[in-house]
């Protein structure tokens, strides 16, 4: 699944196409994703100008100059084409200016679409109950302390709840813990001040990088122009079971947790 730095890549890539210009023509080449496309979705676009883009948590966000927002969500396979030389059985949504054409193109249809009052955007009920971004002011080691207080729950898990932090997924936790030095079994009321004061940074710093690379290329993801992100050649543990810790004489090792693998290295994350 496309997580937080492919999304913040794919947004970026799609900025320097998108800002400032009009839509003139949207294409709806089936009805729905995983659920179906709003009503006035084509009316809604056609001939709005792209005020701006951004991104919260693993959504993607278009405003208009008509005070909506078209907000989507890369799913397990989703990705943007731009300018793509042929159409795809997948495009399922094709927005057009006056000189580019952009395809969501989403294989399993695990994505989702949906046009938002941009004003009422924080209000939204996928938005409403978030944590704070990971790279934003607002996460601080002062709110994680407060947020896991008392939690019997494993750090690895509570920090995968977009409640305590918005964006963070499977493979950049498990980079993160390794990098911070802590153990994603212990429970994160036990997490120490000091652990999440290693932690924080590591948070950023994972995310910053992986954003630099373009992202993780996994499965079917890649960025708008084609382009694969390279994060994943700089894995710590991710994916690495049986391999040598990069610290020491430990190895990495697997488990299940909460229906996803935990990677990490027993000698260091204690």
């Amino acid at each position: 699944m496309p997580e937080l730095p492919e999304v913040e890549t794919t947004v970026r890539g799609l900025a320097r196409y998108l800002e400032g210009e009009r839509v003139t023509r949207v294409v709806l080449n089936r009805p729905d994703m995983r659920r179906p496309f709003p009503a006035d979705l084509v009316q809604a676009m056609t001939g709005a100008t792209i005020t701006s883009l951004g991104r919260r948590a693993k959504y993607g966000l278009l405003h208009t100059d008509r005070a909506r927002t078209l907000v989507f969500h890369l799913g397990m396979s989703g990705r943007w084409r731009i300018d793509p030389a042929e159409d795809e059985a997948h495009d399922h949504l094709v927005i057009e200016t006056e000189g580019h054409r952009f395809a969501l193109n989403d294989p399993r249809r695990f994505g989702s679409v949906d046009l938002v009052d941009t004003a009422a955007l924080d209000a939204w009920s996928p938005f409403a109950a978030m944590g704070p971004e990971p790279l934003g002011e607002s996460l601080t080691v002062a709110h994680l302390r407060t947020a896991l207080a008392g939690r019997k729950q494993a750090i690895k898990l509570c920090l995968l709840d977009q409640r305590i932090v918005a964006g963070l997924g499977n493979i950049y936790v498990c980079e993160a813990l390794w990098r911070a030095r802590i153990n994603p079994k212990r429970a994160g009321g036990q997490v120490s001040k000091a652990a999440l004061g290693r932690l924080l940074p590591a948070i950023r710093e994972v995310l910053t990088q992986s954003i630099a690379d373009g992202g993780s290329t996994l499965r079917d993801y890649a960025q708008p122009d084609g382009a694969l992100g390279y994060f994943a050649t700089r894995f710590d543990v991710y994916g690495r079971e049986g391999e040598p810790c990069r610290r020491g004489d430990g190895s990495i090792r697997r488990f299940d947790q909460g229906g996803r693998s935990t990677w990490y290295c027993p000698k260091c994350q204690r």
